[in-house]
């Protein structure tokens, strides 16, 4: 899976790892775990957490702040950040975000049907709308929207199987980190109506509940999780549309119709199961005693924890390598479960279903215009570009 070959394609590898088993042991102290079952119960099981990334730096070095976040942290620290974050991230805030959604949905739209010739979907409409969407959310200036999506891409290649972290991802958190310090600075002066004041107020609280280090580390992780795998989440759905006009056609009807909301709600979860943006995992045994599936795991094995594969298990889907938005009961994995949970898991789905309702509706004729270019990546999957030919307005 980690050769190039294996990192465009992991579905034929997804299928053998099925064949051996929901969990198969690759050494001593290494689990690879493929079936649904298994993921899923893993993940729930607080006696499974997660280990340090080795960043090559310091304990203080900026690379080391995402092991300071709720992405690396287990308890008790996890639980106490995570309270602390979801007190301020709340599913009320969310959904008060609908409406901005909204807005910028439609004037991607409206800057798309302005062009003439191809577009990049990619860079016109799936990186612009969720890193607006997450910016308003935390109070990042408009002008800086450009400079974080090569900063993302350079920031998590750490999340990578590959190696060692390159200088470009420790460049990448330096100069996050800068620029979530002066933002934090500004809000403790001025606070607004975001979540970076929000934080800054927890943090300010002096009760030690949260660091500076802390504050930092879940800023550029709410930053960038907050559009990176809603980026891959619009280009791959729209990649499966474009290959299936049929489809296409479908979702315009139903959103014409007026139910277009549900219908497309059904194919987000679809595109989850069928190419989750995030398609890896680790994990390690913190305590005695555990088990996958049956099998027992010592204590300190670490574990490679297939999502994209347990998606595709032929034990809990029927015909898993074939994409039917009109399947029943899809529960993917994608978001991860238990404790670790995508926070904006619910964000991300709002984004996804309002952004494809009226894309579809408005353009119709939607067409591809290029091949599609896929990065190079196993862990975050998704498109770098996708050539669209808008077509004629509905």
């Amino acid at each position: 899976m980690l050769a190039p070959a294996g990192r465009a394609d992991p579905y034929p590898l997804y299928a053998e790892a099925h064949r051996l088993g929901p969990v198969s042991r690759l050494a001593d102290s290494l689990y690879l775990v493929a079936g649904y079952q298994a993921v899923d119960q893993l993940l729930r099981d607080p006696g499974f957490g997660l280990y340090t990334m080795a960043t090559g730096q310091d304990a203080e070095g900026p690379l080391d702040l995402l092991n300071r976040s709720i992405l690396r942290a287990n308890p008790p620290d996890h639980p106490r950040m995570r309270s602390l974050i979801g007190k301020v991230f709340t599913p009320r805030r969310v959904a008060a975000l609908a409406p901005r959604v909204e807005r910028a949905v439609d004037e991607l739209l409206d800057a798309l049907a302005a062009g003439s010739g191809p577009v990049d979907f990619m860079d016109r409409f799936a990186f612009p709308l969720p890193v607006t969407v997450i910016c308003a959310l935390l109070g990042v200036e408009e002008r800086d929207h450009t400079r974080l999506r090569p900063l993302a891409a350079d920031l998590t290649e750490v999340l990578e199987l590959t190696g060692p972290t390159t200088e470009a991802a420790a460049a990448a958190a330096t100069e996050l980190a800068g620029r979530f310090t002066g933002l934090v600075a500004a809000r403790r002066a001025e606070p607004r109506d975001d979540l970076i004041s929000a934080l800054v107020a927890v943090r300010d609280a002096e009760d030690g509940r949260l660091s500076d280090a802390e504050l930092l580390g879940n800023l550029i992780l709410l930053l960038v999780a907050g559009f990176e795998t809603t980026t891959s989440l619009l280009g791959s759905g729209l990649s499966l549309l474009l290959e299936r006009p049929e489809l296409l056609a479908a979702l315009h009807a139903a959103s014409t119709a007026g139910d277009g909301d549900a219908a497309v709600a059904g194919f987000v979860e679809e595109v989850l199961r069928y190419e989750s943006p995030v398609q890896v995992l680790t994990r390690t045994a913190l305590v005695d005693g555990r088990t996958v599936a049956g099998r027992p795991v010592p204590r300190g094995a670490d574990l490679i924890v297939l999502v994209g594969a347990a998606n595709r298990d032929p034990a809990r889907y029927r015909d898993p390598d074939s994409f039917d938005p009109t399947r029943t009961d899809v529960r993917p994995l994608s978001f991860g479960a238990g404790a670790h949970i995508c926070l904006g898991n619910n964000l991300a789905r709002l984004e996804a279903t309002v952004a494809f309702t009226r894309l579809v509706r408005r353009f119709p004729a939607l067409a591809a215009a290029g091949p599609a270019v896929r990065r190079d990546r196993l862990v975050l999957r998704g498109l770098q570009s996708l050539p669209v030919r808008i077509g004629a307005a509905g």
